[in-house]
């Protein structure tokens, strides 16, 4: 009986060593799509693909970058899966690969939009204490 109760404690820790590596293994992968998401120029891409597909030229103008430089991110967002590229001809086409991705970005943009408004909001004059009638 010792010997069942101390193979069903090491199975059960085993098991949950396993979910823990589990979940470090889910959150690391988050991290990794987080970090894609790190340059402005990324999420500039992703805003204008919203709209639809669109070749590397269209994005390049929509963001005001260089088309190497638009490719370079491009390639960086297509290996993290968030976008996907189809050649028709010379030129690539992108879409969305994961366009739920721009609900959590505009959940982002609008904490952003609202830090911007509190910075932007003018500052409440301090009131002035009062002398009570017993500091006079």
């Amino acid at each position: 009986m010792f010997r069942y109760l101390r193979n069903y404690a090491s199975s059960d820790r085993v098991r949950m060593m396993r979910s823990n590596d589990d979940e470090i293994d889910r959150y690391r992968l988050h991290a990794e799509l987080c970090k894609v998401l790190t340059d402005p120029k990324r999420l500039m891409l992703l805003d204008a693909l919203r709209r639809g597909e669109q070749s590397v030229t269209e994005l390049a103008d929509a963001i005001g970058v260089a088309l190497p430089n638009a490719s370079q991110h491009l390639a960086v967002m297509r290996s993290a899966g968030l976008v996907d590229g189809r050649r028709a001809g010379t030129t690539i086409f992108y879409r969305l690969a994961e366009p739920t991705i721009v609900d959590a970005c505009d959940i982002v943009h609008r904490i952003v939009d609202r830090r911007i408004a509190r910075r932007a909001a003018p500052v409440p004059l301090a009131r002035q204490p009062t002398a009570s009638p017993n500091q006079r």
